[in-house]
């Protein structure tokens, strides 16, 4: 049976990150999925995802999460994406700033009868960092 691996990745940015329905997840991802890049501190598989994502959505609870391209080639989609959200709750060992963000990323994902299997995520953390004005140097005021 084919998939529509592609729509995939969108519904589950759309339910899982956008929407916060967290145990969801599940729909999108196998158990073992593995995460290529992972955030600091991200424990193995679904369940260390899912950690990922509730701190993302602790930190910046307007978390709105953009897909504005794809490519599709065999069992793999690349999606370059975006989300916005304001800096309300404690990320990555950094205190609420107030700030808002907008932050770009590439996402590789390789699928497997319908699901996420393996994931690459390739964001822009250091210009996160700058808006959030935590940079050494950083202008706060820019």
């Amino acid at each position: 049976m084919a998939h529509d691996n592609a729509a995939i990745v969108r519904g589950f940015v759309d339910e899982v990150i956008t929407k916060g329905n967290i145990e969801a997840a599940g729909e999108y991802f196998w158990e073992d999925m593995v995460e290529q890049v992972p955030m600091p501190g991200q424990g193995p598989g679904l369940s260390g995802l899912q950690d990922v994502i509730r701190g993302m959505r602790a930190g910046f609870p307007d978390i709105v999460f953009s897909i504005l391209e794809q490519i599709v080639e065999k069992d793999k989609v690349a999606s370059r994406f975006e989300w916005t959200g304001t800096h309300k709750g404690e990320f990555l060992g950094i205190p609420a700033t107030g700030r808002p963000v907008r932050v770009w990323g590439i996402v590789i994902d390789r699928l497997e009868d319908g699901r996420i299997k393996d994931t690459r995520i390739i964001m822009d953390t250091l210009g996160m960092m700058g808006q959030l004005g935590v940079l050494p140097g950083a202008d706060a005021g820019s």
